[in-house]
């Protein structure tokens, strides 16, 4: 029987500190604990799905919190029992003690306590996250409504680009003498001639932005 560890958080700048941690107290080896940084929206993950591949009968899989393995709610429920049943590992989630699979056979009971936690807690992970989209497209709604724009700004052509593009085109000038003109790189002028060629911007009388 092996017993690995599973961390994870949703964000690049989120720690996995503490969720390692926990494990090394717990005794995991090092070489068992699997960490990434990845969304729980499903278990598409890469050091998740290379843990479960080695997941066998009777090893155990320790999460910090019922939502570091997943916040949708059928998903975790579904991803629960293929490991306790079809798999045959168990699982125990540190800071919920009553969700470890090893007690599962004691008692009618506490079998029936423990899913009923489980599915209450896997609705909470999932209700949290639907939550966070409502605030997030919320705080968008009211964004826009001060008038904050989002994307990448629309490209304004000068004049001068204009005039310069246009002797481009006609081979009145080289790259080189638009390049030197100009003052952008050449990855710019061709980004900007493409705009150019194919849209009716508008141009500006200022210098142009580089």
């Amino acid at each position: 029987m092996n017993t690995y560890g599973y961390a994870r958080v949703s964000a690049k700048d989120q720690n996995l500190a503490r969720q390692i941690e926990s494990f090394v107290n717990f005794g995991i080896p090092c070489e068992n604990i699997f960490a990434e940084k990845q969304s729980g929206k499903d278990f598409c993950r890469t050091e998740y799905l290379k843990l479960t591949a080695i997941l066998q009968k009777d090893d155990l899989l320790v999460i910090h919190s019922l939502d570091r393995l997943g916040r949708n709610y059928d998903r975790i429920i579904a991803e629960w029992r293929r490991i306790t049943k079809e798999i045959g590992a168990d699982i125990l989630v540190l800071d919920m003690p009553i969700l470890d699979t090893r007690s599962r056979s004691d008692t009618l009971l506490g079998k029936f306590v423990s899913d009923l936690v489980l599915q209450i807690l896997s609705f909470v992970a999932e209700n949290e996250r639907s939550n966070i989209r409502t605030r997030q497209a919320e705080g968008i709604r009211l964004a826009r409504e001060r008038g904050v724009k989002f994307g990448r700004p629309k490209t304004v052509l000068s004049e001068k680009f204009a005039q310069t593009a246009d002797r481009y085109l006609k081979h009145d000038i080289s790259l080189g003498d638009a390049l030197s003109a100009l003052g952008i790189s050449r990855s710019a002028f061709y980004r900007r001639l493409t705009i150019f060629k194919n849209s009716e911007l508008p141009t500006q009388s200022a210098s142009e932005k580089k």
